[in-house]
């Protein structure tokens, strides 16, 4: 899979009801859902898998399945822009539990949230596919459920991801939707890690284009900052320079389709020594936040985003200051926000 700038990135958690449009869901009480950002990487593999075994039942005595499921695919197109269809039967299923124990990944909560309020999840960083916001918000492996009562979670992907056949439903059952409805206003905030200088440095990045904060105004939902340590651990990447054309060609990538191809490996399905796509096995600890009240505001002005951008951007770096020695990283790890 390709992901986002894949050291960096965004994932937005919101809300979501399948009966009703994600703009809408916004203004749900209750109901908090994991929105990650326009980052998230398109599962292409997996759609070409999906697709060619449903083109090749249609070439076989059972192409009648086939067909009902075609049928069906068309009258449930539109389901992921109404919040999906979860099934928690999918969300506790037992390999969840072994993949959560692999790495091994935890679910650390700071704050109660209010089971009568709306929050936005902007979860950091991406990662290379984004395993901790998978685990901890699309399953029930580390007891979401249990640590958030009253708070049905929504992790929201590419579009494109819900047009392929089979992986479509698999998607919706762990209770993902499309990301592409919500109004994103975190201004692309995208942390990045930076070797070299006199500490190492997660850099966060405030791109123009304001859209989140926007849809939080409009719906009165909370911003909650969460930070995964150990997320872009888990893979080994090929970082390229500012200015170079690996670079040049990421940011084309990311502007005009929307991922950015990236250069990684993990290690072999039989040896940690040699290289594979299977993740090391090193912890991935997720902090959520305490949630930032942003007033409903109809029309919300460049100023007034911009603010609230800000203390959510400060509200990240303190929750990142506060629990980076405890979860592996050295008290010179430091972040640092550009504009």
């Amino acid at each position: 899979c390709m992901a986002g700038l894949c050291s960096c990135g965004r994932n937005l958690l919101g809300v979501g009801h399948r009966n009703l449009d994600v703009h809408e869901v916004l203004l749900l009480p209750g109901k908090a859902a994991a929105l990650p950002g326009d980052v998230l990487e398109e599962r292409t593999g997996e759609s070409v898998a999906c697709t060619l075994i449903l083109m090749y039942i249609l070439c076989t005595d059972c192409w009648v399945i086939a067909a009902l499921y075609l049928a069906w695919l068309v009258f449930d197109w539109n389901t992921p822009k109404k919040g999906g269809r979860r099934s928690q039967w999918v969300r506790n299923w037992t390999i969840w539990r072994y993949f959560r124990d692999y790495f091994p990944i935890r679910l650390v909560k700071t704050h109660n949230l209010l089971t009568t309020r709306n929050y936005i999840f902007g979860y950091h960083p991406h990662g290379i596919m984004g395993l901790g916001a998978f685990c901890n918000f699309s399953t029930e492996a580390t007891g979401v459920g249990q640590k958030f009562p009253g708070i049905r979670p929504y992790l929201a992907t590419l579009a494109g991801n819900f047009r392929m056949p089979i992986l479509r439903d698999y998607l919706m059952s762990g209770g993902k939707c499309k990301a592409h409805r919500v109004k994103f206003a975190l201004a692309n905030v995208q942390p990045a890690r930076v070797q070299g200088s006199e500490c190492d440095a997660v850099v966060l990045t405030a791109e123009q284009g304001c859209g989140v904060l926007t849809s939080c105004h409009l719906s009165s939902a909370d911003l909650v900052p969460v930070y995964s340590f150990g997320e872009n651990e888990v893979y080994e990447q090929v970082i390229f320079e500012e200015g170079s054309w690996g670079r040049w060609v990421q940011k084309k990538f990311q502007k005009h389709i929307g991922f950015a191809p990236c250069i990684f490996h993990g290690r072999g399905l039989f040896s940690s020594n040699s290289w594979g796509l299977l993740p090391y096995s090193k912890p991935i600890t997720t902090v959520v936040g305490e949630p930032i009240t942003i007033p409903k505001i109809d029309n919300p002005s460049q100023r007034e985003v911009d603010f609230y951008h800000s203390i959510y951007v400060d509200s990240l770096i303190k929750l990142f200051d506060k629990y980076k020695s405890k979860f592996g990283l050295p008290e010179t790890e430091c972040c640092i926000p550009l504009g």
